[in-house]
């Protein structure tokens, strides 16, 4: 399927040719996500039959209590799934939350003001800066994702290849930056609120009063934004830069394609009128939510302590996120003249909404799994046998959590959506690290960190394809294994540098997110 970049040693071409048709073959073999979901949820019904006739009862953790396996496989269970087969869709908590931050995000991304800022950073900034700055970029973007992927990665490339150098060096930072960095931002996404909601259905196997904020792991991911931009950058100009740009290097025989030679353009008049008006519009709801958060009585403070960890601010970070996304998509499509009316406003957020049939469809299944999974006791009895398993084995906090981001990392490799998989993994592995003392926003954290830094050399990843289209606009014979020989740094020097940062943030005892705790104590 893939054509071996020319410059690499024969033995070497083989061997990764070899690797990537085993990733290409398992991972294609995988029935689509929905499907899984589907089979998964059928296999849990099967599997609680066969479960019932066994005496595979455990103790709860908590309370004590005999749990016993409950047969879906049978007339009370089928009662139970014809009759909660609407509630367990419209009550999955990852749905409403994700669909609210994503209209929000929806008009600022439709009315062009988040392509727009990306253009500007990269366009404005110096020469010297350009490879951290196209990084940078990259990680912020990621909050919404197609933005990054389609018109950074073309951006840069024909940036670089105004400034003399390798075009798609370019185009691999900002890959780096988006796919590679997935986990790192400034800001809070649409996948944060999906994440946790997962988490938070995984944990209430165990504590059924449990919540995760989408805000969870803010703290980590500001903190692992400049990471990323470092050893994206180093990556780039030490280790991918020498090989491509040297003398016999990775030769260039494509045009960089007409789509890529209109992203390059300076921004326009009424861009940058539109930025001036979103810009407006950013100082006066910040300034909003500072008088809300700052006053000691501010009300945006938790009202029965004063307090921001608990307050409306926090718990209502998803609507934040919805009003500035509408706020500043409004106030720039009205300056750049693309929001004429409020019908332009409706288009974007029904425009939005229109990409999100395969997903409506992937949570119904993804929804009745997790239900089933929790009806059947099946998660507790795997998390308090598993839990046992991993206390027998004495393993410590740093190399089981270490183990399961390489687990996370590989898993990656051959299923492309990070919520699939973490909806698959969640109601088994959270229910289990809590009751070894780990939180599940600790756990949600690893699993981010394995799943993001191999993103980029993911055959799988949805985006994988288009990268390839990219990169033949200016090498016409590179395939898979041209883009994985060429992201494969960053992906090591990522999980390395990454895995590093977790353990030292463990060792210092230090929260992932505002009112993360950071221990459980063990039943």
């Amino acid at each position: 399927m893939s054509s071996p970049t020319p410059e690499l040693p024969a033995k070497n071409r083989r061997m990764t040719d070899r690797f990537l048709d085993i990733v290409e073959r398992v991972g294609n073999a995988l029935p689509d996500p929905t499907s899984l979901f589907a089979l998964s949820a059928l296999a849990v019904i099967i599997l609680s039959g066969i479960a019932a006739q066994f005496d595979l009862s455990v103790a709860h953790p908590t309370t004590g209590e005999t749990i016993q396996p409950v047969s879906l496989l049978s007339v009370d269970g089928l009662h139970r799934i014809l009759t909660g087969l609407v509630t367990n869709f419209t009550s999955f908590a990852p749905l409403g939350t994700v669909l609210v931050a994503l209209i929000g995000i929806g008009v600022a991304e439709v009315s062009g003001l988040i392509g727009a800022v990306m253009r500007l950073l990269v366009l404005k900034s110096p020469r010297s800066l350009l490879t951290p700055v196209v990084v940078f970029c990259g990680v912020l973007s990621n909050a919404a994702s197609e933005v990054g992927y389609v018109l950074l990665g073309p951006l840069a490339a024909l940036i670089f290849k105004a400034a003399g150098r390798h075009p798609v060096l370019g185009l691999a930072a900002a890959f780096a930056g988006v796919s590679g960095g997935y986990s790192a931002n400034f800001v809070l996404g649409t996948i944060d609120p999906l994440l946790a909601g997962l988490s938070q259905e995984a944990a209430q196997i165990i504590d059924p009063a449990y919540t995760v904020s989408p805000a969870a792991n803010y703290y980590f991911m500001f903190v692992s934004t400049f990471l990323i931009t470092a050893l994206g950058w180093w990556v780039t100009e030490k280790l991918v830069a020498p090989r491509m740009e040297a003398e016999g290097g990775i030769e260039l025989d494509g045009d960089g394609g007409e789509d890529a030679e209109e992203a390059v353009k300076p921004l326009a008049p009424e861009e940058k009128r539109g930025l001036a008006f979103a810009s407006v519009a950013f100082a006066v709801m910040t300034g909003l939510v500072l008088w809300g958060l700052l006053p000691a009585d501010g009300f945006l403070r938790d009202p029965e302590t004063g307090g921001v960890l608990h307050s409306p601010f926090l718990k209502g970070i998803v609507a934040i996120i919805f009003f500035y996304g509408v706020g500043l998509g409004v106030a720039y499509g009205i300056g750049a003249g693309t929001v004429r009316s409020d019908r332009d406003v409706i288009k974007g957020m029904s425009d939005q909404m229109s990409t999100l049939g395969g997903y409506m469809v992937l949570v119904f299944f993804a929804a009745q799994f997790v239900a089933f999974f929790n009806w059947t006791n099946l998660g507790l009895i795997f998390a308090v046998e598993g839990a046992q398993v991993l206390k027998s084995a004495g393993l410590h906090q740093v190399p089981l959590l270490l183990t399961f981001i390489l687990l996370s990392a590989m898993i990656n490799l051959v299923m492309g959506s990070a919520s699939a998989k973490w909806a698959l993994m969640a109601p088994v592995f959270i229910p289990m690290f809590m009751l070894l003392g780990y939180p599940p926003e600790l756990i949600q954290i690893a699993y981010r960190v394995g799943d993001s830094v191999t993103n980029v050399i993911s055959p799988m990843m949805s985006y994988f394809a288009l990268i390839i289209a990219f990169v033949q606009r200016y090498i016409s014979k590179a395939g898979i294994g041209t883009l994985v020989s060429l992201m494969l740094p960053y992906s090591i020097t990522f999980l390395i540098g990454w895995s590093i940062m977790f353990v030292v943030w463990l060792s210092l005892g230090l929260p992932v997110g505002p009112g993360a705790p950071t221990s459980l104590a063990v039943p």
